[in-house]
């Protein structure tokens, strides 16, 4: 195949290219390099895929629509997979026009370039912060999801609505997915996982938000691009769902689909299990609850098992334990 990735030098994109690539695929990737964290970063994912023949790349920011749209046409992507987004809920309250630009003005630009490319299936990440903070767990792709917290998670949320009106108006085949805080090798660095790493490395304490009373459905990086693989064969057909669980439209070939391990852990928890890879005991800064955040998220994977097959596996200690080498072997 060949596969059009957006937001390739970033966390999931990186790694979804270059499991495509290893797989004998061809992959145009889009990346803004923009500074919301370390570009360094940024350059030396972009570098190692540039290390694959059957790799291009572009710098390009995606709300330059004529630009998507010409990279997309002289490609002419069998999908497209729409990873590009200005990420954070917390800064989403500092500087939320960008969130604007790159989230909602960026994904026109995406939709428009799927459909002048001939995409046969259009693939978009969402996040788990849509859920807001329901009061049944887990949370299910079929349950109401009209109430997010933060400016990011509206955004994605406006996002799913555009592309469910744009897949009925062009049918055009796509899947989106709510991400369950993903962590892993690579990731970004404003994250807990790598942002507690650092510090407890150089002997700085961590902040812990709301007091250490909170949950979250931690997913390992491959987790994420095994899902997202394994639904790129599964585009949406319209009168054809997997069950009642399925979120497949009845009026367009388009549904969600939540990726988490579906087995949400403790915060203080996950910190022991931080502290065990790494060797040493944190100092940690007990905290309010910041605003935009959830006590808890929690996948339900039923959705994701009866279209692929899949449900993601690895554990939280061996997830660590890889991140960690992984820190340990790669300083910036």
């Amino acid at each position: 195949m060949h596969v059009l990735v957006t937001g390739s030098a970033g966390f999931i994109g990186f790694h979804v290219a270059e499991r495509l690539l290893q797989g004998g695929h061809s992959v145009t990737g889009i990346d803004g390099f923009t500074d919301y964290y370390d570009v360094r970063l940024k350059e030396r994912r972009a570098a190692l895929l540039a290390n694959h023949r059957r790799y291009s790349g572009h710098r390009l920011r995606l709300e330059d629509r004529t630009a998507t749209l010409a990279i997309a046409e002289a490609a002419k992507p069998d999908i497209v997979i729409h990873l590009a987004a200005q990420a954070g809920v917390r800064y989403s309250l500092e500087n939320p026009a960008t969130y604007l630009d790159c989230n909602i003005t960026g994904l026109f630009s995406v939709m428009e370039a799927a459909r002048a490319a001939g995409a046969k299936h259009l693939m978009f990440a969402s996040t788990s912060s849509v859920y807001g903070a329901p009061r049944t767990t887990p949370f299910r792709e079929t349950q109401a999801a009209d109430r997010p917290l933060s400016f990011y998670a509206a955004t994605k949320k406006a996002g799913e609505a555009l592309l469910h009106a744009y897949s009925h108006a062009w049918n055009l085949p796509t899947t989106a997915f709510r991400f369950f805080t993903v962590y892993g090798p690579w990731g970004r660095p404003d994250m807990a996982p790598q942002k507690f790493i650092e510090a407890i490395e150089a002997g700085r304490g961590i902040d812990v938000y709301n007091h250490g009373q909170m949950r979250r459905d931690f997913t390992y990086i491959d987790d994420i691009v095994e899902a997202i693989l394994r639904l790129s064969g599964t585009p949406p057909v319209v009168g054809q769902p997997a069950g009642p669980m399925d979120t497949l439209s009845p009026d367009a070939p388009f549904r969600i689909v939540n990726i988490g391990r579906g087995a949400p852990v403790e915060l203080m928890d996950f910190i022991d299990s931080l502290e065990r890879a790494l060797g040493k005991t944190a100092e940690k800064r007990f905290l309010p609850m910041q605003p935009g955040d959830v006590p808890e998220t929690y996948a339900a994977t039923d959705l994701l098992s009866a279209l692929t097959g899949f449900t993601p596996s690895v554990s939280l200690d061996d997830g660590l334990r890889r991140l960690v080498d992984w820190y340990r072997a790669n300083p910036l």
